[in-house]
């Protein structure tokens, strides 16, 4: 955890701490719902990632656009989606942000340039640099932020959307959520060259390596980097070293890793390394804490009551926004 004492009002620093608080809650309740076969198909849980999502997105502007992975629920919801949006998605009903049709991993929100959840790894890469082009070609001032793990950047279209944007010198801020396994595979086995800011740097691009597990480091970070990047001075690439403490998904065995690596990773946790860290600096105590978790679990378990109350979609719609070729005479 950061050493420098408060370096921000005790308002935004009790906010981080309520964000990362209502991503965790989210996710375990997620996780419970797909137990009671609630919640059905793919299902990625961001638990022990929470400081990389809540320091970058409280660092962007409201226009600002996001697209994100299949773990994409912490980025939606601090975009601005709401959250009974996004649990009645996971239900699969009609009044989920995407209509009931993409489950977990295709939440999607224009009205808050929230674009996607994409469930193709490095899919999102290239549609961000498509938006920060438009936004450029039509003289607006946002960015284009893209979250990715770093088994993304042994994809084609991680190079190409580097390389586009750095030779265009487009608005993109391009977030590596670096967890060391791309899905069983560790960062080492599958690729030659483990500096992620090497390859970055390769392009051009400005870079800079953070510590995930820290919501001020990255808060700070993200900062720095926006400004770099609305200052007109090209695009910029942050690799935060993090860690999900789940397996990559419901289906899951994880094999891969010792059960001591996750625990040493868990003593890092972001949450209880933060809330410790306010409550030493006197920002808040015990009670307050407990208070905030009490609001998250009440807005949570509001927002799963709504979702559960949805519906489904009338299978008189089922072919609406779908495109199939006329049948031939």
């Amino acid at each position: 955890m950061s050493t420098q004492p408060l370096p921000y009002a005790d308002d935004v620093l009790l906010a981080l701490l309520r964000d990362m608080l209502r991503i965790r809650r989210f996710e375990e309740r997620a996780a419970e719902l797909y137990g009671e076969g609630k919640i059905r198909g793919f299902l990625h849980l961001y638990i022990g990632e929470e400081a990389v999502a809540v320091g970058v997105m409280h660092a962007l502007g409201a226009h600002d656009a996001v697209v994100s992975t299949y773990r994409e629920h912490g980025h939606a919801l601090l975009k601005g989606v709401p959250m009974q949006a996004i649990f009645a998605e996971m239900y699969g009903h009609q009044e989920g942000c995407s209509r009931g049709r993409g489950g977990s991993m295709h939440l999607f929100d224009a009205k808050t340039r929230f674009y996607g959840g994409n469930a193709i790894v490095a899919g999102g890469l290239p549609l961000a640099v498509g938006l920060a082009l438009a936004d450029r070609m039509q003289g607006k001032t946002d960015v284009s932020v893209c979250f990715f793990g770093e088994g993304a950047m042994a994809e084609g279209a991680f190079h190409e959307s580097m390389n586009l944007a750095a030779l265009w010198q487009l608005p993109v801020l391009f977030c590596c959520e670096n967890n060391l396994y791309a899905m069983g595979t560790a960062l080492s086995r599958s690729q030659s060259q483990t500096d992620l800011c090497a390859k970055a740097a390769a392009y051009k691009v400005a870079t800079q390596s953070v510590d995930g597990m820290d919501v001020i480091a990255v808060h700070q970070a993200t900062s720095a980097a926006l400004e770099h990047v609305r200052a007109g001075r090209g695009p910029y690439f942050l690799a935060f070293q993090t860690y999900r403490f789940r397996a990559h998904s419901m289906f899951d065995p994880e094999l891969y890793r010792d059960k001591a690596e996750v625990e040493q990773w868990k003593a890092r946790g972001p949450i209880h390394t933060y809330s410790a860290w306010l409550k030493a600096q006197g920002v808040v105590d015990e009670a307050g804490f407990l208070a905030i978790a009490a609001q998250v679990e009440a807005q949570v378990e509001a927002a799963i009551a709504d979702a559960e109350a949805g519906s489904l979609e009338p299978l008189e719609d089922l072919y609406r926004d779908v495109h199939t070729p006329q049948a031939a005479p």
